[in-house]
């Protein structure tokens, strides 16, 4: 091996001052570069099909608006050839292929072949931003590796491609060899400006957190050395979320001078992922009133297509797309939404194609519930509101989560017999199933004030129960029992299998049918409300 040149920087470099100000002084344009299609699908246990890639190449290309998107990496598969092949088909054909990039690596023009072959004309040439991986992983001297890069850029030239360039680990590089960065940067941009008239020119360059190692404090420091040193360039940020930093350090780099961010969408990525899409678009507009091209209405519906297409469900909590993210859930929220919007922020939910919602459960409390009845169009009176409100906290204390859809089955299981008086009551009852036994019922009931119990086995819990019934009517009432003629158990329409049964029982009365409904969140009580019902209607008519 030759003897490593490593070149000194002879003096150090002085802080950059500004880039904040910038962003607060006058609107910044970031572009935006979504990789998901290639790191993202990095994920363990992702792997997208040809055509799941075109149709998600497609959204982020022509309904997100994304400035570029990293399709695939050469020479990885066959499956991999066609699917790249077919975006960069799609893209040609609607005038977008110079926003279509393939990673590709210093190979001796394996890669670039390759990808010109697909029908590519960018290539992200992934090249190595630290002397460690340099010396240990390619067993070269900077000179050697420097000299590569040339070739392989050059010839790219050559075939009429355009080359990013990835300086691979170059915050470990920044942190342990500076001296190498900036030899491998020198080199590459040496003319910088006559060579972009000539045949090698690299239009970016994409600086890496490979390992997810820096904090936002790094990533200014390191930016602003490399923007000092080549003002004149273009500088990508890639972030991964290894320490949870990744939005934060791509915000760092953009304050310090960074023209685009790699990001990917629901923050797909090896370990612990990259920068999520719709979050880095959130803060870049709110929190520094940056602008970008991306559709923000759009981003809801891509990230329900990556969570389907790549089997990772998104996080309920994540920001922007997450499923409670929009959702109130306290009822002191939803007072103060009715207040002058007091419980608001920037992050309105139509901006991104979804809407607010206010959760039910036992901290909802009347104004949610309020709110989701004025979204159906239901009114209730305050007395109708309470009785509703009540049944919804009963199932929150039993840890069901109850939906819009589950709402009008509720209101009209609560007031269907409003007003009517309650002569039969369930004191208490136990169920009980055994291996081998036959499932048994224990049921205590006031009847006009008076109270009576009986046991009884059946053929399921809720025969054993009914068969206690018909015990206690016929010897301490001396009456009859109805006959059940049907039972039918159904989820709401619309609703959460966690949340309600719908239990409609029919029986033989008056020489007719007598319909009943229970709701529950368990079916045999929800079979026992619906007799309970039933009961009383016949009790009030006696």
């Amino acid at each position: 091996m030759e003897k490593t040149t490593i070149h000194k920087e002879s003096a150090p470099l002085p802080r950059r001052e500004g880039a904040g100000e910038s962003l607060r002084g006058r609107p910044v344009f970031v572009e935006i570069m979504d990789s998901t299609l290639r790191d993202g699908e990095q994920t363990n246990g992702v792997s997208f099909l040809s055509h799941e890639k075109l149709v998600i190449a497609r959204k982020l290309l022509k309904d997100l608006n994304v400035d570029r998107i990293e399709v695939g990496s050469a020479r990885v598969s066959e499956g991999e050839r066609e699917a790249v092949t077919k975006i960069c088909r799609y893209a040609r054909q609607a005038d977008m292929l110079d926003r279509v990039e393939v990673l590709g690596f210093v190979d001796g023009h394996a890669s670039v072949d390759w990808i010109a072959d697909c029908g590519g004309r960018v290539v992200n040439l992934l090249a190595k931003g630290s002397l460690k991986h340099c010396l240990q992983q390619l067993n070269k001297t900077p000179e050697e590796h420097i000299a590569d890069i040339q070739d392989e850029v050059a010839y790219a030239a050559s075939k009429g491609m355009t080359v990013n360039l990835y300086l691979e680990d170059w915050s470990n590089g920044m942190k342990d060899s500076p001296e190498y960065v900036y030899q491998l940067m020198d080199a590459l941009t040496e003319g910088h400006h006559k060579l972009q008239t000539s045949n090698f020119n690299i239009q970016r360059f994409m600086l890496p957190d490979t390992l997810g190692v820096m904090n936002p404090l790094q990533v200014i420091e390191y930016f602003r050395k490399m923007l000092k040193r080549y003002p004149d360039l273009h500088f990508d940020f890639h972030a991964h979320n290894d320490y949870d930093l990744a939005v934060s350090n791509s915000l760092a780099a953009v304050l310090s001078g960074a023209k685009g961010l790699h990001v990917t969408v629901n923050g797909l990525g090896e370990r612990c992922g990259n920068a999520p899409l719709a979050s880095v678009q959130a803060i870049l507009k709110d929190q520094f009133h940056a602008k970008t091209n991306i559709v923000e209405s759009e981003l809801n519906d891509l990230s329900r297509m990556v969570e389907s297409f790549s089997g990772i469900s998104v996080a309920p909590n994540q920001p922007i797309v997450g499923e409670n993210v929009f959702t109130q859930v306290a009822g002191v929220h939803a007072d103060g939404d009715t207040k002058d919007k007091l419980y608001y922020n920037e992050l309105m939910p139509e901006r991104f194609g979804r809407k607010r919602e206010y959760a039910m459960g036992k901290t909802s409390g009347r104004a949610n519930i309020a709110k989701n009845l004025e979204e159906l169009g239901l009114e209730l009176t305050p007395e109708q509101t309470r009785r509703v409100t009540q049944r919804i906290t009963e199932l929150g204390d039993k840890k069901e989560i109850v939906t819009q859809d589950d709402l009008p089955y509720i209101v009209s299981d609560v007031l269907k017999h409003d007003g009517s008086e309650e002569k039969v009551k369930l004191i208490s009852y136990v169920v009980s199933t055994a291996y081998g036994l036959k499932p048994g019922a224990n049921v205590r009931v006031e009847i006009n004030g008076k109270q009576y119990e009986a046991g009884a086995t059946g053929d399921g819990q809720y025969d054993a129960f009914v068969k206690a019934l018909r015990y206690i009517y016929k010897k301490y009432l001396n009456r009859t029992f109805p006959i059940l003629a049907n039972y039918q158990v159904s989820i709401p329409p619309g609703g959460r299998t966690d949340a309600l049964v719908q239990t409609v029982i029919s029986w033989h009365y008056k020489d007719g049918l007598l319909r009943t409904r229970g709701l529950d969140a368990d079916q045999t009580e929800a079979a026992i409300k619906a007799t309970f019902k039933m009961l009383n209607i016949i009790e009030n008519e006696l």
